[in-house]
């Protein structure tokens, strides 16, 4: 009797460099690819309106790619432990491996599983497809966890960089799957409402489109990646990180590939910078392992009594990219519309809003969670507590960055704020990125009205930077 294998695919939607389908084909006969859908399980950090987005067309694409090889994607919708024993005899298999994930909450559904799975003599077996390196793999000198992100970098490049396990299978041989199983469509993962309409002109979800993405970046980008990746207007990085987040595209596939453009071009240096952010993803998930409560409470105990404000009205003008500062809006908008936001300006808004709005740094996070396509509970709890000062190596509490005077340095003719907020887009570039600052008789040349045409400002950024220094200053000074 043929050996069998399930193969239980979660965030890992490739055929490349999968180390639980290749271990599947090494050791087994034919095998049985499945997703399950029950996001219910990873509450209370269940999937966002956008990576909903995101994984239906995913799922669509690798159910397509699977079928070129001859089978199909078995897609079921229940309580994970069930639908995999169900499966494990429905088409006898022999094992059952699947690719880990850090999320506290699926760290403990997947060891309970494995645990069940044990008990009832099913083979079950998990492996390392999403990091360059374990969380567990990576220790300080002396023993423990790193907790700043330069001497974790050291590290990373003293160490050999794991092999990339195989290149895209040339056949599989699929168990006949029953005609039980679902299709993308019947799990209602497209957002009711119509704002990601626009998706479709800036993403291909799905590992051809990783790849794709991969050779724009390599042909277009890499080499000027240290001088072009602050530029919001200019495709200075990679876009990869929703094709990493689905698995469409492994970090070790990047990292060789990336490596190995760069010796080709004898320019090893100026990648570097890029491999950097790499290692800062694999930093990210070190973190969220080590310390699980960081995706809900502040690394740093004092923030627990930090005087955060409750503001309705300035969370939602910033949620909708009407604070009335054009480089906030423009961030704010961007996401809205392509559910992605340039790295750079992802930490200008998240400043806005915890320090001149002095809003709760988790509301931040909560809107970025639901409205990015490649939203990962490591990145986005690391980023909004490093930037609200209250995380692990974080930001110093007296950097506030100022919209105005980032927006001069990184766009300074505006592009992206045009792009984004056309409603000024007739503005002298010397106002650009502070409306408020135009004298009435330029404005009235334009036919601008102030608060009309543009939302005034919401907020003085010169009295909120200094009212945000006294609370942060109050919290260093009671030593809590």
């Amino acid at each position: 009797m043929p050996s069998t294998a399930i193969v239980w695919i979660r965030r890992d939607l490739r055929l490349t460099d999968n180390p639980a389908l290749n271990v599947a084909l090494r050791y087994h006969d034919q095998i049985v690819i499945a997703y399950i859908f029950n996001d219910r399980e990873e509450a209370p950090w269940e999937m966002g309106a956008a990576s909903r987005w995101w994984l239906h067309h995913g799922l669509v694409s690798f159910a397509e790619d699977l079928k070129a090889h001859g089978g199909a994607l078995v897609i079921r919708q229940g309580e994970s432990l069930k639908t995999l024993i169900d499966l494990y005899n429905e088409t006898r298999a022999d094992a059952v491996y699947w690719n880990r994930l850090y999320e506290p909450a699926v760290i403990k559904r997947d060891k309970f599983i494995k645990r069940e799975l044990g008990k009832n003599g099913i083979v079950a077996k998990s492996f390392n497809g999403a990091l360059l390196y374990e969380p567990w793999d990576i220790e300080k000198e002396g023993g423990g966890p790193y907790k700043i992100y330069t001497p974790f970098s050291r590290r990373y490049f003293q160490l050999p960089l794991p092999g990339i396990e195989h290149g895209k299978p040339a056949s599989l041989t699929f168990v006949k799957p029953s005609p039980a199983h679902l299709i993308p469509e019947q799990l209602n993962l497209l957002p009711e409402k119509n704002w990601h309409n626009e998706f479709g002109n800036h993403w291909q979800p799905g590992e051809a489109g990783a790849n794709e993405k991969l050779k724009q970046f390599l042909d277009e980008v890499v080499l000027r990646y240290t001088t072009d990746r602050d530029i919001p207007a200019t495709l200075g990085v990679s876009r990869l990180s929703p094709h990493l987040h689905f698995g469409e595209i492994s970090p070790r596939q990047v990292w060789h590939a990336v490596q190995l453009y760069a010796s080709f071009r004898q320019r090893e240096d100026d990648v570097k910078p890029y491999l950097k952010q790499l290692i800062w993803r694999d930093f990210a998930h070190h973190l969220l392992y080590h310390f699980p409560c960081t995706s809900h409470k502040p690394f740093r105990e004092q923030f627990v009594d930090f005087q955060w404000r409750q503001n309705e009205a300035f969370f939602q003008a910033w949620c909708e990219g009407k604070t009335g500062i054009p480089l906030i809006d423009a961030g704010m908008r961007e996401l809205w519309r392509t559910g992605w936001m340039h790295n750079r300006i992802r930490m200008l808004v998240a400043s806005f809003l915890t320090k001149n709005g002095l809003v709760h740094w988790l509301e931040g996070a909560k809107w970025f969670w639901d409205a990015l396509v490649d939203a990962s509970l490591a990145n986005n709890t690391m980023g909004w507590q490093w930037t609200a000062g209250c995380g692990v190596d974080a930001a110093p509490y007296f950097r506030i960055f100022s919209p105005v005077r980032q927006g001069g340095r990184f766009d300074q003719q505006g592009l992206y704020i045009k792009k984004w907020v056309p409603e000024i887009a007739n503005l002298p570039e010397k106002y650009i990125h502070q409306p408020w600052a135009a004298p009435a008789s330029v404005l009235s040349s334009i036919n601008f009205v102030a608060g009309k045409s543009y939302p005034l400002p919401i907020v003085d950024l010169s009295s909120s930077r200094k009212l945000a220094l006294e609370r942060y200053q109050a919290l260093k000074s009671s030593g809590q």
